[in-house]
């Protein structure tokens, strides 16, 4: 096969990266924190006070998901806010629904 010749799909290669960001519980409750709260943006100081984690790993987590699309953030020195963004939340949706969906 040629070295430039594309083998996945643009879907494909979507998907992988959605999947790759909710790979880990910490990434997944965040989302969940952000779903349940998306009237409004989160400082992630208000997540760190619900996990057990040090507030360097979840910023990592939390860069992870931005990386995705599924979030985003806002900086007001010296906090960030961060909420779901609705078009990557809303592709990853349906490219998951459409593979778990399928006949």
């Amino acid at each position: 096969m040629n070295v430039q010749e594309k083998v996945f799909t643009d879907q494909q290669e979507k998907m992988a990266r959605y999947s790759k960001a909710l790979g880990h519980p910490v990434r997944v409750f965040i989302m969940d924190f952000l779903l349940k709260n998306a009237d409004k943006c989160c400082y992630s100081g208000d997540m760190a006070e619900e996990l057990p984690i040090a507030r360097s790993t979840l910023s990592q987590h939390l860069s992870e998901l931005k990386a995705a699309g599924l979030i985003q953030g806002e900086i007001n020195p010296p906090y960030i806010k961060y909420c779901i963004n609705k078009a990557g939340w809303a592709e990853a949706k349906e490219l998951l629904d459409t593979f778990f969906y399928r006949k």
